[in-house]
């Protein structure tokens, strides 16, 4: 048995869970270790012994084989630390908890980052995390990168963009949530700039249709915080933003129009491909839909587009009528979704009823003087 083998960050849940319910004291009597020296996993303000919370967490993902025992592996960076990290855990040196200056240098560095992506312009990850962690406190790479992460995810839950290669990894600081928010607010105006640099529309250099398509991105978990109740202003708003670009959005029909010209065609259905109809073009908005097109079978797939220069999870508005039209149509609705549009344009499809697809968030009502 190695420590090599687990791979499941519910795994290590449960064997927090269990510290939680039994007590320090208890939980390591009972698998066999002693405190710890060096290392702690913690998670919203709790410290938990970090390779007892290994040990325990293999014999959860593996019953059949029962936990680890202390001697089975070290408890070092090189071991226990980067496994948890490679979970999406945060791993600490005790005594060393991340410092309020820390994280507001780390915050800062990420936000220059995402200004830099946003403007198309190239930088090193490898060699940024490698100049920051110099005026750290011997901060590994790996607990940098996380720590990217972890804003990408308090970034991701207020609907804003943030580096493509930093997937949003949840188990956040609370102190890095604060943080966040306030520099948000205080450098409204580059984030504004950040995202007019994200939206300008720029034509995909040739219709390339070929490897676009993938599947959905999966669900990103996100905690109840403080952060997710800032209300942000309209011009940092990534969801309504796009939906308020019509060139963005005009762009992105005109292209879905192609892909399913391509799409019939290559199917040898070019009968088909002659006769999609671009409904919002021709008739206006307002139909539920932006494209009538095909199954290769003659059945009509009615399409919504939805168009972003962001990442596959940037949140986007559904309207109360396109919303209705996807329960009506049932399984002849498509939801196309385009990302990284004007960079490099891929999409994912989602069918039938958005209310079985999507998780929904009211953000506006009708209003009318009197009683309802």
């Amino acid at each position: 048995m190695s420590l090599s083998e687990l791979t499941d960050p519910e795994a290590v849940r449960q064997a927090m869970a269990e510290f939680d319910r039994l007590g320090r004291a208890a939980f390591l009597q009972r698998y066999g270790f002693g405190k710890a020296r060096d290392y702690v996993l913690r998670e919203s303000g709790r410290s938990y012994d970090s390779k007892a919370i290994a040990g325990a967490a293999f014999g959860y993902q593996f019953p059949d084989r029962g936990p680890l025992k202390s001697a089975d592996f070290n408890g070092g960076e090189n071991t226990v630390q980067r496994k948890l990290e490679d979970l999406g855990f945060t791993v600490e040196r005790i005594g060393e908890t991340w410092s309020r200056p820390e994280v507001e240098r780390t915050v800062g560095d990420y936000l220059d980052m995402l200004a830099l992506e946003a403007r198309g312009t190239p930088f090193n990850k490898s060699a940024r995390n490698e100049e920051l962690r110099r005026h750290l406190s011997g901060r590994t790479k790996a607990s940098v990168e996380l720590k990217h992460q972890n804003i990408s995810a308090v970034l991701h839950e207020l609907g804003l963009p943030f580096i493509r290669g930093y997937k949003p990894r949840s188990n956040v600081q609370e102190l890095l949530r604060e943080v966040v928010v306030q520099s948000i607010r205080q450098r409204q105006q580059d984030l504004a700039r950040i995202m007019d640099d994200y939206d300008a529309v720029h034509a995909p250099s040739g219709p390339n249709y070929t490897a676009v398509l993938v599947d959905p991105p999966a669900p990103v978990a996100t905690a109840p915080s403080s952060a997710q109740r800032v209300r942000l202003p309209r011009k940092l708003d990534h969801a309504a933003r796009d939906e308020s670009n019509r060139a963005l959005g005009r762009a992105g029909e005109s292209w879905t129009l192609g892909y399913e010209r391509f799409r019939l065609s290559q199917n040898q259905r070019h009968d088909l491909a002659s006769q999609i109809d671009w409904v919002a073009d021709t008739r206006g908005d307002g139909a539920g839909y932006d494209i009538a097109s095909f199954d290769d079978d003659g059945a009509t797939r009615y399409i919504e587009v939805k168009t972003t220069n962001g990442d596959a999870a940037t949140p986007f508005v559904v309207t109360s009528n396109e919303l209705a039209f996807s329960i009506e149509a049932g399984p002849a609705f498509r939801l196309y979704r385009l990302f990284t549009f004007s960079s490099a344009p891929h999409l994912f499809i989602l069918r039938g009823a958005l209310t079985e697809a999507l998780a929904l968030t009211p953000l506006n009502y009708r209003a009318r003087v009197g009683a309802v």
